[in-house]
């Protein structure tokens, strides 16, 4: 399923296979479609051509519209979505406890009010598993606890044991789906989260128990929620020696190309993050020489294209000018384009990043880029 072929310091060169799609080359950045669909505009039929390897969709979105069993119904996610590549589906943990609204945690799972009409529903670990089953995604995650950054020491570590034991129960009810007869995806993988919010020994304590629990990979849950980057990047390195070497490592949620970067130094393999197609809808594009606010006056009359050294589609057919006058004039257009040169742009930068370690030459890369890919044109 998964291995590393390179190593450079502790960053990792790696490929990894499920049951749809051809190897994946890690490190990768997996493209958000939290409801099926890339917001602004972009199907699964442009994520091929945008150079996308794994779709991530949400299984709290997806459990409350369609509903799951509907989506079984229609043959999966992959079907309805018509993406033959892998899906990766979150558990649901991080919306129930950012987006829901009044919530009860107890020891079997969390009773909370839908955000789109208040009604009342139940998930715990086996319900999360069973949603995602019915999914049919290629790799589940499993259900836990997301608090926020800081939390009281004493909370979190009863979170985060609470967390281990769910994770205990997504694993017993997996295996237990995966066997039925009507399964949708039989190879469905399942991944466990690394929680402890800020506290090191916590975050130790719990990857080395979680590891003890076979999973097919294993995320860092809970960053990027209000915490310094420095304390994010501080927590990796605590957590990364306890992560089983052999199974791909995930960091959710995260970020920006600096943050990749220097994930990808600390030997994280899995990245996600909603930013650049979310920036992307507000104008603020992503080059190689730092990010643009596209809806600049200086870019009236700019006939180059977004980013002179990028390829994409966007970039190889359409003016700054053009997609300036897209945006001041609310084109749904102006969405579509912007989100697939950011896509290509996050896409091409792991192929980058897999080069540099291909060639043993991270270093230098992350020498040269991880700040100025922060920088404003």
């Amino acid at each position: 399923m998964f291995e590393v072929i390179k190593q450079e310091g502790r960053a990792r060169r790696g490929h990894f296979s499920c049951a749809h799609g051809g190897q994946v080359q890690t490190p990768v950045f997996m493209n958000v479609g939290t409801q099926g669909a890339i917001k602004g505009g972009v199907s699964a039929l442009d994520l091929r051509d945008l150079k996308c390897q794994i779709e991530l969709s949400n299984t709290y979105h997806l459990h409350l519209r369609p509903g799951d069993e509907t989506v079984k119904t229609l043959g999966g996610l992959h079907k309805m979505m018509r993406w033959d590549g892998p899906i990766l589906t979150d558990s649901g943990g991080f919306q129930v406890f950012s987006l829901a609204g009044l919530r009860k945690i107890t020891e079997e799972g969390v009773t909370f009010a839908s955000h789109i009409d208040g009604h009342r529903i139940f998930m715990g670990p086996e319900e999360s598993m069973r949603i995602q089953s019915n999914l049919g995604s290629d790799i589940a995650m499993a259900f836990d606890e997301c608090v926020e950054n800081p939390a009281p020491y004493d909370y979190v570590k009863q979170s985060c044991e609470r967390t281990l034991r769910w994770l205990a129960r997504c694993k017993a009810e997996h295996d237990r789906l995966n066997a039925q007869p009507d399964c949708v995806n039989p190879g469905q993988l399942l991944f466990g989260i690394n929680q402890g919010g800020t506290y090191e020994d916590l975050r130790i304590w719990n990857m080395q128990e979680s590891a003890k629990i076979d999973c097919d990979g294993y995320a860092i849950g809970g960053l990027a929620v209000g915490e310094e980057t420095a304390v994010m990047y501080r927590i990796i390195e605590a957590v990364e020696p306890y992560m089983p070497a052999d199974k791909p490592r995930y960091l959710m949620g995260v970020g920006t190309p600096s943050n990749i970067i220097e994930g990808v130094w600390r030997g994280v393999d899995f990245f996600d993050c909603v930013m650049p197609a979310r920036n992307a809808r507000h104008g603020k594009l992503f080059t190689w020489s730092g990010s643009l606010n596209i809806k600049n006056e200086k870019y009236k009359l700019d006939e180059q294209p977004i980013d002179p050294a990028c390829s994409c589609p966007v970039c190889r057919n359409f003016s700054r000018a053009y997609l300036r006058h897209l945006f001041k004039a609310e084109e749904m257009l102006a969405m579509r384009l912007a989100v697939m040169h950011n896509l290509w742009f996050y896409n091409t930068l792991m192929e980058r990043i897999r080069d540099a370690l291909d060639g043993g030459e991270y270093a230098a890369f992350r020498s040269e880029y991880s700040a100025k890919l922060g920088e404003r044109v």
